[in-house]
């Protein structure tokens, strides 16, 4: 080979081996910045995981106390949603005063009678009581008491030894007065009205009664029952809800 061809193929093979060299140089060096950028990224992703993470356990300890107030305000609705249940079933069984619109009855003996001499009633048959309530709860009567006594549900008017009781109360003589509750005044009225016509004053009257009918009023005070109510053939339910 001569000379300039030899000259030739080494400058050839010196610039590839220094292009290598290059190459080889910039590859080792890339590697180290990549790498040096990459854990300075890492570090901060970290870090905004950890913000992450503590903003999800805030918002999860105050969705816990979120739930535990709800769940707070749901035992007292319950609580409170029997209380109620329990004050209205009070109510309907007369265990409570009631206040509110209504009218008053006397029953007393026929003044032209005690004036002539004529002998009369010193009490109210238990049928004439019984008659005057049905027809009082016919128009819409919601509270009654009879000489102070409330009558219920369960509530009996019976004679025992020629002594008118109720639920073993004593109508001790004339006259008697009884209260009659309603729930406005339209209807307190009308009861007025129709009790005003009603055959039951004929029938007292049959009797040497008197039965006597009050305006309206919008302030009729009705005592509550206060003897024991007596509950029987009741048995509790066991649990699972057999018998």
């Amino acid at each position: 080979m001569d000379k300039p061809k030899l000259n030739l193929s080494f400058t050839l093979i010196a610039t590839l081996v220094g292009f290598m060299i290059a190459i080889q140089f910039q590859t080792v060096k890339k590697p180290v910045e990549r790498d040096t950028r990459d854990i300075w990224q890492l570090r901060e992703a970290l870090l905004k995981e950890k913000e992450l993470q503590t903003n999800l356990l805030s918002e999860i300890r105050s969705n816990e106390e979120k739930l535990s107030a709800y769940e707070s305000k749901r035992k007292q609705s319950k609580e409170q949603a029997l209380k109620d249940t329990l004050q209205e079933l009070r109510v309907e069984a007369g265990l409570t005063e009631k206040s509110g619109p209504g009218i008053t009855l006397v029953i007393e003996p026929v003044l032209e009678d005690i004036q002539l001499g004529t002998p009369v009633h010193d009490t109210v048959s238990p049928e004439l009581l019984q008659r005057l309530l049905n027809e009082l709860n016919m128009y819409e009567a919601k509270y009654v008491a009879i000489d102070g006594q409330r009558i219920i549900n369960t509530t009996v008017i019976r004679d025992i030894n020629g002594v008118t009781k109720i639920d073993g109360h004593t109508i001790k003589g004339l006259p008697i007065e009884i209260k009659v509750g309603v729930d406005d005044m339209d209807t307190a009225q009308k009861l007025s009205d129709r009790m005003n016509v009603s055959k039951a004053k004929d029938e007292f009257f049959t009797e040497s009664l008197k039965l006597s009918v009050s305006e309206a009023n919008p302030n009729i005070s009705i005592p509550a029952y206060d003897d024991s109510i007596r509950v029987k053939n009741l048995e509790p339910i066991k649990e699972g809800g057999g018998s």
